[in-house]
């Protein structure tokens, strides 16, 4: 089972992509947690997982960091990391 990554997004404008989409909202997240509080003022652990799961796959792809075995590459791909951290910012919008 082949899921690398295609070669295009190892360059390193892909690269950036992932750094600057995982370093603000990790910052929001350390700095003002608050800022993901639903109007109950509860968090959605679910949701903040998916997150910080999008956040480490984008710092993972963002360092240039390949894993060797098919399963960390799945779980690190970047698209999917990408669409995780797009789910964050939308908590976050959705939230203010």
């Amino acid at each position: 089972m082949n899921v690398e990554a295609a070669p295009a997004l190892r360059t390193p404008g892909w690269r950036w992509l992932s750094l600057l989409l995982a370093g603000p909202i990790s910052l929001v997240l350390l700095l003002h947690p608050v800022a993901v509080l639903d109007a109950q003022g509860q968090y959605s652990h679910g949701l903040l997982t998916l997150t910080m799961w999008g956040i480490a796959a984008g710092y993972v792809h963002g360092v240039g960091f390949d894993p060797r075995a098919w399963a960390w590459r799945l779980i690190f791909h970047p698209v999917l990391g990408w669409a995780l951290m797009a789910l964050g910012y939308w908590v976050l919008l959705r939230n203010l």
